[in-house]
């Protein structure tokens, strides 16, 4: 629905407008001033889509009417409709910033040159709009990007620090990056919205168990987790997985790996998301002599990326993780 403002000191006038205005498509507002005290009241006290102007008038003329239009609603079209208007003082206001003119003895064109002036003013609205969409995009992409670097060169260096020949420091890294790309490219296809815990799960241990016949499922509730989370989960569940193929569960056919999550209210945390990982059936299971850059992985996803707590527990029987996450990151 237009808001149209007129400034026309003449009632009769107004009225004529008035009445051409009313075969526009749909409902029009239109408000009337009559001064300039008037009109710069208006325009302070709210946005009109369109501005129509006498030339002539008591207190003040035309363009000074122009000059304060352009102050206060510079994106709203501003259209002269006056008799008096001479063609040396159109070419001035054009120059100045007016959108069109109509002349009093014509103002059957009136509802034409408004309707051009309303549909380029959307036109340029909705460019302008797609700038700014596309100009938030770059800088979104380009913050994500040198976090992901910075996250990449830290697994570079830490992955090394771990690793005793080239083929086991090429092994774990492109393992840890293939991760963190199975976790983007899940959140691409969400169009980079919440994602359900159980397709970040199940593209975690695709390379791994794609079928899943190798887990053992108690209760998972239905989680939906923003975008950092689900990109800290995905790598800790990587991690888990990767070191159950390697070390635990997974590297004979009898291993299995039982698996759970469920949301929980908790008196002084709130809700928190709990998260089980239990292994059975593999080698037996020793605590590592010192902590390594998996461990720390988990760790620091999961305590200071999400804000909870990680229990590892590396039981002779099965090595077992107990992971909690406030759900306000969820």
């Amino acid at each position: 629905m237009p808001k149209i403002l007129l400034l026309e000191d003449s009632a009769v006038d107004a009225e004529l407008i008035e009445a051409q205005l009313e075969s526009l498509e749909g409902t029009v507002t239109l408000i009337r001033v009559a001064t300039r005290a008037a009109y710069e009241a208006a325009l302070a006290r709210e946005s009109f889509d369109i501005i129509l102007s006498d030339f002539s008038l008591p207190d003040f003329d035309g363009m000074a009417a122009l000059d304060v239009a352009l102050s206060a609603a510079p994106e709203a079209p501003f259209i002269f409709v006056s008799g008096v208007l001479g063609e040396e003082a159109a070419i001035a206001a054009f120059r100045k910033g007016a959108t069109d003119y109509v002349l009093k003895q014509r103002l059957v064109r009136l509802p034409a040159v408004v309707t051009r002036a309303l549909n380029e003013a959307r036109e340029r609205d909705t460019r302008k709009r797609i700038e700014q969409q596309k100009d938030l995009l770059v800088r979104e992409l380009s913050h994500r990007v040198k976090n992901n670097l910075a996250v990449v060169l830290s697994l570079i260096r830490r992955t090394g620090r771990n690793c005793a020949t080239v083929a086991e420091f090429e092994a774990k890294l492109v393992a840890r990056v293939r991760a963190m790309a199975d976790a983007h490219e899940l959140l691409f296809e969400g169009n980079w919205d919440e994602t359900e815990l159980l397709n970040v799960f199940r593209r975690a241990v695709r390379p791994y168990d794609a079928d899943l016949s190798r887990f053992d499922f108690g209760r998972h509730d239905l989680v939906r987790l923003d975008p950092k989370a689900a990109l800290s989960i995905g790598m800790v569940v990587s991690e888990l997985v990767t070191n159950a193929a390697k070390y635990g569960a997974l590297t004979n056919d009898q291993g299995r790996v039982a698996i759970e999550w469920f949301v929980q209210e908790d008196t002084n945390s709130g809700t928190v998301l709990h998260f089980t990982w239990s292994e059975s059936g593999g080698p037996s299971v020793a605590t590592p002599d010192g902590e390594g850059f998996g461990t720390q992985l988990i760790k620091t996803n999961i305590e200071y990326e999400l804000e909870g707590q990680a229990r590892l527990d590396y039981n002779a029987r099965g090595f077992a993780a107990e992971i909690s996450i406030p759900l306000p990151v969820v």
